[in-house]
């Protein structure tokens, strides 16, 4: 079979462009020079990342020390409750420190492998209908992206989620190329993981992978219909052995699922991890305390909801950079293949793109629940993907008067919009803001004059240089975001990429040496971990820790994570991410304590969420935490270790 062949999408409209190779050497170079310096730069300085977001990193300890942790996602190895996710995102951190080692590299390192795996795709599915210089732009977009710099040297669940999201658009522009049933089968399983990922999030892209086959798919549309369908079932499939296997297997034999009110996958879908985040009512299970502390709004999560939250002083800095860019592009895009026939392919990518971009864009501006500034990156694909192929389809078209205006104009859009963004991070490369107006400006004029000049050797050299420099332009800003990223170490819940901005949703979140243990971006404060563990109290833990299937159970699984990995053994995280669940109820505690499965209780005094104790959420005597911490103060005697209290739950009050 001859290797399959594209046009040149940079050859004047009019005339044929000859067919080349999409296996070619420069294309190879190109592609492995991009591949290898998105990962030498997203490596930079990893290991002082340390934990990162210690909540994920305490799951990824228990996975490596017990298979039923590995399987269920638990936050400890004593299996008594899951993170509030499901565990797809965990697997691979998790079998790769079980290999190398537990440490910050291991753990880290293959959501860098994750991300640059993402660019790659991106890079194949936009190259194979607008060429290879539209894949490396949109690779190379991706790459700079502040929002995934930090997320693909995370480890929250949002790098996974993002390199399946690619790879089901790949499956299914595939699908769109030959009209095989397989690709959309493939297409819906790649979904399910992503729903074994991140839940309900996944189906955001939904909208934009089935409308494109369905106007697009090269087969009758009855048929379009019918592979649709297989698509939607494989995704039940490849999610459903999962959800499954937790709905059968008895409570006692399994972990609680944490975030939920019942125990129940699907009260968390639907519940904390659904409408909670869509509405913001019932966000937080019973008894959770604000953010802040008593009386304090926790709404500050779900601030700035409305159609400008993308364009907000710190969701901005995040993902809009290319923002305004990709939204005319889609639009110029979707007019410039107006005419195609039904089966264009790549009118096919406008249409998967733009409806990933608008359902995704649509939700994160609205949702009015817990909202982090990090889940734009979500958009991050998308946003790259529309402005490499529409830039290249208005280059193609340069000399059609209105596209050559339409192409000035994104230019100097793009560069009046970041001139903004760094206007809000004012101490930050001062510079650089007015260079990348001037320069943006100026590459705008000299592609508008590249249609009135004469001679078309003039014409294009003009052009080739004011699009060079407008590219320049469009980039500096999130590259120095992604620079000043790589170079500040991240810990905690909280993270956004870039310099501190002005105006921070979370003012209660007091500012933090940006190089100090729990850190956030920047001194965006100090996330939601503090302080690690004193070595005496490391030591007092340790002592005796054989025997028990939990050296210590404290509130919250923030804080526990913490002591489990200080200590190295499991530590109950009683009331699971929120403190607040109901796990355990006092009673099953109680049983735990009598039959000598647990050596410690720890009152919690590490900065939490809340900017709060872990004790303040404990003593709220209508939770089961609160429960739980009122029986141990009564019944045992408190000790103190550098200012935390503890209790040895083997020698009761006399």
């Amino acid at each position: 079979m001859s290797a399959p062949t594209v046009t040149d999408a940079t050859a004047p409209v009019g005339k044929t462009a000859q067919p080349r190779s999409l296996e070619s050497r420069w294309t190879r170079w190109a592609l492995a020079a991009l591949l290898a310096a998105t990962a030498a730069f997203w490596s930079i300085r990893l290991g002082r990342m340390e934990w990162a977001n210690d909540f994920y990193a305490g799951a990824v300890q228990a996975g490596t020390r017990s298979w039923k942790a590995f399987l269920f996602g638990s936050s400890d190895a004593g299996n008594s409750i899951t993170v509030d996710k499901p565990p797809a995102s965990l697997w691979p951190m998790e079998l790769s420190a079980r290999i190398f080692g537990l440490n910050s590299w291991s753990m880290l390192l293959p959501q860098v492998l994750i991300g640059v795996a993402s660019v790659a795709l991106l890079y194949l599915v936009v190259k194979r209908q607008f060429g290879a210089v539209a894949g490396l732009i949109a690779g190379a977009a991706l790459a700079i992206t502040p929002v995934a710099t930090l997320m693909f040297r995370y480890n929250n669940p949002d790098a996974l989620l993002v390199f399946v999201t690619i790879a089901a658009a790949w499956a299914m522009m595939r699908g769109v190329g030959d009209g095989r049933t397989r690709w959309l089968v493939l297409c819906g399983a790649l979904v399910g993981v992503g729903f074994l990922t991140k839940q309900l999030q996944v189906m955001l892209v939904v909208p934009g992978l089935a409308l494109a086959y369905l106007i697009a798919g090269p087969v009758r549309l009855w048929r379009r219909i019918v592979q649709l369908g297989a698509a939607a079932l494989a995704l039940v499939v490849a999610a459903g052995w999962w959800v499954a296997l937790v709905a059968l297997i008895p409570p006692a034999d399994r972990p609680y699922v944490g975030g939920s009110t019942d125990n129940s996958f699907m009260n968390l879908t639907f519940g904390y991890n659904g409408m909670a985040r869509l509405t913001g009512r019932h966000a937080f299970p019973e008894g959770f305390m604000p953010p802040g502390g008593p009386g304090h709004d926790w709404h500050g999560f779900g601030s700035n909801a409305g159609i400008t939250r993308l364009f907000s002083s710190t969701t901005g800095g995040q993902i809009s950079w290319l923002l305004p860019a990709a939204l005319i592009c889609l639009i110029v895009g979707l007019v410039l293949r107006g005419r195609s026939s039904r089966t264009d392919e790549r009118r096919a990518q406008y249409l998967l793109w733009g409806g990933w971009l608008l359902s995704t864009g649509v939700v994160l501006s609205f949702m009015s629940g817990m909202f982090h500034d990090y889940y734009s990156v979500a958009l991050a694909p998308a946003v790259a993907a529309l402005v490499a192929v529409g830039v290249t389809d208005m280059w193609a078209r340069r000399f059609t008067p209105w596209v050559a205006w339409t192409l000035a104009g994104t230019a100097a859009v793009t560069a009046v919009w970041s001139w903004v963004l760094l206007g809000r991070t004012p101490e930050f490369a001062p510079p650089l803001r007015w260079a990348v107006l001037v320069g943006g400006l100026i590459a705008a004029i000299a592609v508008a004059l590249t249609y009135g000049l004469r001679g078309r050797r003039l014409q294009r050299r003009i052009g080739l240089w004011g699009i060079g420099l407008g590219a320049a332009a469009a980039i500096a800003g999130p590259l120095a975001y992604s620079i000043q990223t790589v170079g500040t170490p991240h810990h905690g819940g909280m993270v956004v990429a870039g310099p501190q901005v002005a105006g921070s949703r979370f003012p209660w979140m007091a500012p933090a040496d940006a190089d100090g243990p729990g850190a956030g971006p920047g001194g965006h404060g100090g996330g939601w971990m503090g302080q690690p563990p004193s070595p005496a109290l490391v030591a007092e833990l340790a002592q005796h820790s054989s025997g028990y299937t939990w050296v210590a159970a404290t509130s919250g699984a923030n804080e526990a994570a913490g002591y489990q990995l200080a200590t190295g053994d499991a530590v109950m995280p009683v009331g699971g991410f929120s403190g607040s669940d109901p796990s355990p109820t006092l009673a099953q505690f109680q049983q735990d304590v009598a039959q000598g499965r647990i050596h410690y209780y720890i009152e919690g005094h590490r900065r939490g969420m809340h900017g709060g104790s872990g004790g303040d959420q404990a003593r709220r005597l209508d939770t089961e935490g609160g429960k739980i911490a009122d029986w141990v103060a009564r019944t045992f005697t408190a000790k103190s270790v550098d200012g935390v209290t503890y209790w040895d739950l083997t020698m009761r009050r006399s």
